[in-house]
């Protein structure tokens, strides 16, 4: 019954609320999990599942080192889970309604340096094929601030080029139109007109993609971060460096330069100014570190 259950649940993640395939793909893992701990708790069907039961399976999650955002993914899985059970009228009570999420602490995202960036962005050995793909690709990720997931998916038809624009589709299926500039627009026409004609040149061929694995086929997450991780190495940036790190020096970047945070918002495609704010933080101290540095009143008395 409970497998049914998910199968169901699946397709109606899917197609009625048009959720990302991460997205079902974790939810479903997380309700695995929970699943199999139920069969130890010799429970089968979903109407026998009480708020204890959540409340074990919580705990062991718990004991068990969970972190707080991992307990809090899966408590949002079973969150979602419950309340398709009550739509479809095969719960009349949600099981979770009186068990409250963790507390999230707030971490503020790792960020490099303009310098550091352009340390890796200038990595890739721009000599080969490879080099000048992999360079188009950190540039395009740095100026416009995109999520690995955006960078993967970019289609031919969505560079304006001439215009140094591009647009893409993020979470939600909310498009947005971004600037590159013309350093980035630079290495993305490089990469098209002398790279992407050999690497299509394969027997599986990618026709809209942008960016494409030496095989012609549509590069993985896995396969951005670990060329990433390689160039960092090169680089001789020291931090442990994530696609997601780019983003986030984008925005604090930005920020630290004047630009203003509603901007930012829609650059990054956040549809919550609460989520961009923590930005705010990172260049607060930016600023006191100039003021300490370059005001003399600011230096402590001996």
């Amino acid at each position: 019954m409970m497998k049914q259950h998910l199968l169901a649940f699946k397709h109606y993640l899917i197609l009625e609320m048009r959720r990302s395939q991460n997205t079902v793909t974790s939810y479903l893992l997380d309700l695995q999990k929970f699943q199999q701990f139920l069969e130890t708790q010799d429970v089968h069907v979903v109407t026998d599942i009480e708020e204890a039961h959540i409340r074990l399976f919580l705990a062991e999650l718990r004991q068990n080192g969970y972190a707080a955002s991992s307990m809090s993914r899966m408590r949002s899985g079973l969150k979602q889970f419950f309340l398709y059970l009550m739509k479809e009228d095969i719960l009349e009570e949600n099981p979770l309604a009186h068990i409250q999420g963790p507390k999230k602490a707030k971490r503020l995202p790792k960020i490099l340096t303009p310098k550091e960036v352009e340390c890796i962005i200038k990595a890739p050995d721009t000599q080969t094929n490879h080099g000048i793909r992999d360079r188009a690709i950190f540039e395009t990720m740095y100026a416009a601030g995109l999520r690995v997931s955006e960078l993967t998916t970019l289609r031919l038809d969505e560079l304006h080029l001439d215009l140094g624009l591009i647009q893409t589709v993020g979470k939600g299926g909310k498009l947005r139109i971004l600037l590159i500039g013309e350093e980035a627009a630079f290495w993305v026409r490089k990469y098209l007109e002398e790279v992407r004609p050999l690497f299509q040149s394969t027997k599986q061929q990618d026709t809209t993609t942008v960016f494409l694995t030496e095989r012609g086929k549509q590069f993985t997450r896995q396969g951005i971060w670990k060329n990433l991780k390689k160039y960092v190495v090169a680089s001789g940036v020291k931090q442990e460096v994530s696609p997601h790190v780019l983003r986030h020096s984008f925005a604090t970047h930005l920020l630290e330069n004047g630009a203003d945070l509603r901007l930012v918002q829609e650059l990054l495609g956040h549809s919550d100014i609460s989520t961009t704010e923590i930005y705010t933080h990172i260049t607060r101290q930016h600023l006191q570190k100039i003021y300490r540095d370059t005001f003399p009143r600011a230096i402590e008395k001996e």
